[in-house]
């Protein structure tokens, strides 16, 4: 009888791990036939411009003629709000999963804990939409420019959503680093400070970067938001005050109004390739970042 059980939990579980090894085969296959598909329509507009033309070209001027596909001011913009909204979220990330993990009681750390996956719910166009109504004529009459739509109100309101990303894996980060390591440090006579900057952080560290890593590719993968605060200018910005346009915001807003097989459509699908091979780095980063700390 305690044989056949055993022999059942034994058909079980070999069940379940086959179900998760299909399930990441199934994901890797999904993303090989994501690229390829986007490979297939994105190179042919190389066959107009030449790479380096694609890459470096300071204009985006898809419906003039000539038409110019230069993707340098996208790449400007997303990389000055990627920049700006890391720099913000960063350092308020961090801070709250130390305190929420180490600083705060229990009933505290519940609460704060829900609110933070409540922020992560709320959908990004209402974030914009908010961000509009608020964000925007904060950031014109606070700083005295002639319009609030610029990189500086894109990073606040990308920072903000960033922020819950951060706080929930870097705490989890934090809570799997054994308590033995802490209260050997209290032990040696470290204040609670000290034993969280030079033991509980270090110990977590594979795990905050991977937090950020994957914060920032929330960041860079955001599109609604970015498109309704960012001014959508199309040129490279001289300070972070001034309108831009990003690499999602401009697939969002021209992919509707191209004709199938032109080749804006092309260069539209160019951009997810850089895209996509962004997001690939950064996920890689992050699972270097996570598989350092699993060794």
């Amino acid at each position: 009888m305690l044989k056949r059980r055993w022999s059942a939990k034994r058909l079980k579980e070999a069940a379940i791990e086959k179900c998760i090894y299909l399930s990441g085969i199934t994901s890797i296959v999904l993303v090989a036939l994501i690229f390829i598909f986007l490979a297939k329509e994105g190179f042919a507009i190389f066959r107009t411009i030449g790479f380096g033309d694609f890459l470096l070209g300071s204009s985006w001027y898809p419906i003039s003629t000539p038409a110019k596909f230069g993707i340098l001011p996208l790449m400007a913009g997303s990389l000055l709000v990627t920049l700006g909204a890391t720099l913000i979220a960063v350092p308020i990330g961090i801070a709250s999963a130390v305190y929420i993990s180490e600083v705060a009681s229990g009933k505290i750390k519940e609460i704060l804990k829900s609110g933070i996956e409540l922020l992560a719910a709320i959908p990004s166009v209402v974030l914009g939409f908010i961000g509009m109504m608020t964000l925007v004529p904060w950031v014109k009459s606070t700083f005295h420019i002639p319009t609030g739509l610029t990189a500086f109100s894109g990073a606040v309101m990308l920072a903000f959503m960033a922020t819950p990303t951060i706080v929930s894996i870097a705490e989890d980060a934090l809570n799997a680093v054994p308590r033995r390591y802490k209260e050997a440090a209290l032990a040696l006579g470290s204040t609670r400070w000290q034993a969280i900057w030079r033991v509980v952080l270090p110990a977590a560290s594979s795990g905050i970067v991977a937090a950020v890593m994957l914060g920032i590719g929330r960041v860079i993968g955001e599109t609604m938001a970015v498109m309704m605060i960012t001014g959508n200018a199309a040129r490279i910005p001289d300070s972070i005050f001034q309108p831009v346009r990003t690499l999602t915001a401009t697939i969002a807003a021209e992919m509707g109004e191209t004709v199938r097989g032109s080749d804006h459509y092309f260069a539209l699908f160019a951009i997810g390739i850089v895209l996509f091979i962004i997001t690939f780095f950064i996920n890689l980063i992050a699972d270097l970042a996570v598989h350092h700390k699993a060794k």
